[in-house]
């Protein structure tokens, strides 16, 4: 199977929401998800998208790109799960990327292969983080016929 990467702009640094996040991640296991932190670049998101690009090649030249937007597709959760299976077992990595405040610079976007919306509600970008990695840990008790979902 694929492996699982999520490649956030700045770094989580909430206690509460680290102790979360380190929870979840404990539970997601093969795949295992991978955080990757990029540096914000102030406001310039067409810099920050150069620099998720490289980020991305450097994890792996067989990427299958998921951008975070506000216009990306909503699913619920038991779609969600299928769809990342189906996405895992193409045999693609899969890199799941939360852009900074600005949103996804236009090179990133032509790059992406995918459009994800976590809701049409906006979030902070950390709660954001939070919210993508439970997500992911539901997707795979769902995947397996875990109760978790129910």
């Amino acid at each position: 199977m694929a492996s699982l990467h999520l490649i956030c702009v700045g770094k989580l640094k909430d206690k509460s929401l680290e102790n979360i996040e380190h929870d979840y991640l404990k539970r997601i296991k093969n795949p295992e998800l991978k955080i990757h932190e990029v540096k914000a670049k102030a406001e310039n998101k067409d810099l920050e998208a150069k620099e998720i690009l490289k980020k991305i090649n450097s994890i792996s030249t067989n990427s299958f790109i998921v951008v975070l937007t506000e216009f990306g597709t909503e699913y619920g959760s038991p779609q969600f799960s299928k769809w990342l299976y189906t996405n895992l077992e193409n045999g693609k990595d899969i890199a799941l990327v939360i852009c900074g405040a600005e949103g996804p610079g236009d090179e990133l976007l032509h790059a992406s292969h995918a459009k994800l919306s976590l809701s049409q509600l906006t979030y902070p970008h950390k709660l954001a983080r939070v919210l993508l990695i439970e997500q992911l840990y539901r997707a795979k008790t769902i995947h397996e016929g875990h109760p978790y979902h129910n």
